[in-house]
């Protein structure tokens, strides 16, 4: 069995089921754009994306062009959106079954974690309150990188943070865009899907739920991506 580097760890639909809270904040937004509560797809779309792709995507739910709204309205909307979201994550938010208890897993066996994540850092350090700053070495928020997820350097970071190649180290994710980001890192993927369905890979051994997992059943997806080549 491959020796485990670190465990690089997704946040909304992974750790916590807070992308309910996102799609009450969402159509809280579209209700403040003047649009209608956004389709299905919009939704599905929006899912693991950043601040900026939501945006985008809103705006032009509410027939905006989102590439000609005026630097600042876009600006104050992220804010607005931001703060709408930060009222509801003050609510508390409710895990994801299995999360808990692999973070306890993860400290007790001294097996570091990261947190990586495209939510800013003002609302990931509300989600710490629920998910317990203890249990992170570090934390990567998607306002701390150039490119957040589905580009490779969210996880990149958040491995080199703790001194490791991201081929050593296995990321958690519910998303194909999250599952993505891990993917193109090099990372080996524990792929728990949440609100969507997530394609199968080299990289990627997927699981219902974390319910059960442990720090040695990471390492058996870490040895398994590996025995693929």
């Amino acid at each position: 069995m491959p020796e485990l580097a670190g465990v690089l760890l997704d946040m909304d639909g992974t750790l916590i089921d807070s992308e309910k809270v996102w799609e009450v904040a969402l159509n809280d937004l579209m209700k403040h754009l003047g649009g209608d509560p956004l389709t299905t797809q919009a939704r599905r779309e929006s899912v693991g994306g950043s601040l900026d792709s939501s945006l985008r995507i809103c705006f032009r739910e509410a027939g905006r062009d989102p590439h000609r709204v005026p630097e600042q309205e876009y600006r104050e909307t992220g804010e607005w959106f931001y703060e709408r979201a930060g009222e509801l994550f003050t609510h508390g938010v409710p895990w994801r079954p299995g999360a808990r208890e692999l973070l306890g897993a993860l400290r007790a066996e001294q097996v570091p974690a990261v947190l990586v994540t495209n939510t800013i850092r003002v609302l990931v350090d509300r989600a710490l309150d629920t998910l317990g700053r203890e249990h992170f070495t570090a934390v990567v928020p998607g306002d701390e990188v150039t490119e957040p997820k589905p580009a490779p350097e969210p996880y990149r970071r958040g491995a080199e943070l703790l001194g490791a190649d991201p081929a050593d180290c296995v990321a958690v994710e519910d998303s194909p865009t999250g599952a993505l980001s891990a993917e193109r890192a090099g990372c080996a993927v524990l792929v728990v899907p949440c609100e969507l369905e997530v394609p199968p890979g080299p990289r990627r051994v997927l699981r219902e739920s974390l319910a059960g997992m442990t720090p040695a059943g990471l390492a058996e997806v870490l040895a398994t991506v590996r025995a693929r080549g």
